[in-house]
């Protein structure tokens, strides 16, 4: 077998901001203490949504010229690979950057800088010599992984996955499966959402009927409780130095985990209501990958959105793959009920606030289920304050997103 194809593919940096943490350390303490920070805007047409805004320092990696040009995305995946190579503890000089990728997972790209100029030159009377030159580069597709590019001087492969709200876990998958296949020796994987910044997916999730409402906006992302009438859109990133074992020892990284398994498949059903079947065998195909059984996951992140139907289909799925009769020892929870739906960036964000369990040993709480509802009633759910476990060795990362495309990510913490 090829050695770079026996290779382990461990995670040696994460860098971040969310809308209640601008680093890993912060954003933990938040999902610990119940603290969420989903505030009021007001977004043009629409007026005041509840939104998960993120406060981190853009120009900390780029400078005022170059924030005028930059994407919203392409900033926050900016940010967020310079964190997961400080983090990385990595000397960026000494890099051969033309063996460095990068994988940005995206929901979304383009919508945002499409309306501001349609808006802008309709204050022109729709005259397109106000149409912004940089309107091509920010629209096209690889934006948020090629500003990095530009930004950090790497000369190795670089693009985004649109692969809905699967795309943060579908961003660390791709950095993975080009590390095994020997083409880089870094990954920068992960993913970005500008979501907050775009009132076309306000309104349309609005004309669905499934934008959240509640006289608190902090409460207003509520899943899986009777209440919960709807999704919180927010804008974050996360990303991670994914490396092979060899390379981290060999530089003494520090090693946050190590990828073991991985699925993505299709419902091929509905381009909105998602699939408990499909979920469950996307997780089932993960867990063989890992040489894992269901007992074997300590955490299991949930995607759920705070939908009525979608958190039922994904608890039909997570009760038949962990029934608490042989899986007693599993836990259960949310990340989006803090942050809100971070859209490309949800995946690889929840995963991050997982990852220091395998430290402390603390699985974070799904916050804000005052009335539980008995349709997504599993047993194994950790709801409202924080559960101490004996030692938590692995987790498992659901991400599935529209038109039917699922995704699951196990990390196994570090062992020789």
């Amino acid at each position: 077998m090829n050695t770079k194809e026996s290779s382990r593919i461990v995670i040696t940096g994460i860098g971040l901001t969310a809308p209640n943490g601008n680093s890993l350390a912060e954003f933990r303490q938040s999902l610990l203490d119940g603290v969420s920070k989903v505030k009021n805007i007001e977004l043009r047409y629409i007026g005041k949504v509840h939104a998960g805004m993120c406060d981190y320092d853009p120009k900390k990696y780029q400078t005022r010229r170059e924030l005028r040009t930059s994407t919203r995305a392409g900033s926050i995946a900016i940010y967020c690979s310079h964190e997961a190579i400080a983090d990385a503890g990595i000397d960026w000089e000494a890099v051969d950057t033309s063996r460095v990728g990068v994988y940005m997972g995206t929901t979304e790209h383009g919508n945002v800088e499409t309306e501001n100029e349609v808006y802008n030159i309709s204050q022109y009377n729709y005259d397109i010599r106000f149409w912004s030159h940089h309107h091509n580069p920010r629209t096209v597709a690889n934006n948020p992984a090629g500003e990095v590019t530009l930004n950090l001087g790497i000369h190795g492969p670089h693009y985004t996955i649109g692969a809905a709200c699967a795309a943060g876990n579908a961003g660390i998958i791709q950095g993975y499966y080009m590390l095994k296949l020997g083409e880089i020796d870094m990954a920068l994987a992960g993913g970005v959402s500008e979501s907050t910044q775009t009132f076309g997916i306000f309104a349309s999730f609005k004309s669905q009927g499934a934008l959240a409402q509640h006289e608190d906006p902090t409460k207003a992302s509520r899943p899986f409780d009777s209440s919960r009438n709807g999704i919180v859109v927010s804008e974050g990133g996360a990303v991670y130095t994914l490396e092979r074992l060899e390379d981290a020892k060999a530089r003494g990284a520090k090693i946050h985990g190590e990828v073991v398994g991985y699925h993505m498949n299709s419902d091929a059903t509905d381009a909105v209501l998602p699939n408990a079947e499909r979920q469950q065998e996307c997780m089932t195909a993960a867990l063989k990958k890992a040489g894992l059984k269901p007992s074997d996951i300590d955490i299991v992140n949930t995607h759920a959105t705070s939908t009525p139907q979608g958190d039922i289909q994904e608890c039909l799925a997570i009760r038949a793959m962990f029934p608490v009769e042989s899986c007693p020892e599993t836990r259960i929870n949310n990340t989006k009920s803090y942050i809100g739906h971070a859209m490309g960036a949800a995946g690889a964000l929840e995963l991050a606030g997982n990852i220091p369990a395998f430290e402390d040993g603390i699985v974070h709480p799904t916050i804000n289920v005052d009335h539980l509802d008995p349709e997504c009633a599993l047993p194994q759910l950790v709801i409202n304050k924080p559960e101490k476990r004996p030692e938590i060795r692995t987790i498992l990362n659901n991400s599935f997103g529209m038109l039917g495309i699922n995704s699951c990510l196990i990390i196994k913490k570090f062992a020789e």
